[in-house]
């Protein structure tokens, strides 16, 4: 038995003056044409601002990419699917009955998409600014964990914790050509990793930093696809 909606919006500190707003946000489109994605979409899009405003306030000497990295970090299906299930929000989604029966309560990609549609729900339903403070609190031990130092690692090793982190095997780099004269050689080099399904190419004056470019194209990939 789906729990109450009202229930998780105490839990999760929200009064909402529409509340068929949130249980909209609940309502996964396997159930019909009434459904959140709508809600997602204003939702990931107000998730992104208030993030990278506060990643803008928090670290005043980053640059654009290291930036564009913290949040990506932050604002990602497995981050927002960690957090969803915090706050055991799987217990309260309205599937239909395939995704029931396959259990869609429990996948990354409904957790996340349902909480940023609990955002878009609050965007609406409240404003702006009172939808920036809830998002600031709940990830505010996310925001408190995150180092600048980590994001100014070189990209092989950032790429190497992103994978011991998840568990899986090291990326394996390949050298494809090289080119040019003994004093002026161009190294490209392929890095596959065992998450994506794509491998990315790098090209620089040495082997290394070919792998260094590779990397870096690969972790950029693996940003985009989460």
């Amino acid at each position: 038995m789906i729990k109450k909606a009202e229930v998780l919006a105490k839990k999760l500190g929200l009064t909402f003056n529409q509340p068929h707003l949130f249980k909209t946000a609940l309502t996964h489109r396997s159930v019909g044409a009434h459904n959140n994605e709508r809600l997602e979409y204003l939702g990931d899009s107000i998730l992104g601002f208030v993030v990278a405003e506060k990643l803008y306030i928090q670290f005043p000497n980053a640059g654009e990419g290291v930036l564009s990295r913290l949040r990506a970090s932050l604002v990602n299906q497995s981050s927002l699917a960690e957090l969803a299930r915090q706050h055991n929000i799987g217990d309260y989604l309205i599937l239909g009955s395939g995704e029931l029966k396959s259990g869609g309560f429990r996948r990354d990609s409904i957790l996340s998409d349902a909480l940023e549609a609990i955002m878009g729900a609050l965007l609406l339903d409240q404003g702006v600014e009172v939808c920036r403070q809830w998002i600031l609190a709940l990830f505010a031990d996310k925001l408190a964990d995150i180092k600048l130092d980590s994001w100014n690692k070189d990209p092989k090793t950032r790429l190497q914790e992103l994978l011991q982190a998840r568990k899986k095997a090291l990326p394996v780099y390949e050298l494809v050509a090289m080119s040019g004269a003994d004093h002026a050689q161009t190294f490209e080099v392929k890095c596959s990793v065992v998450i994506c399904p794509q491998a990315t190419s790098g090209i620089g004056i040495s082997r290394k930093k070919a792998e260094q470019v590779a990397a870096e194209n690969m972790l950029i990939l693996l940003e985009d696809q989460d």
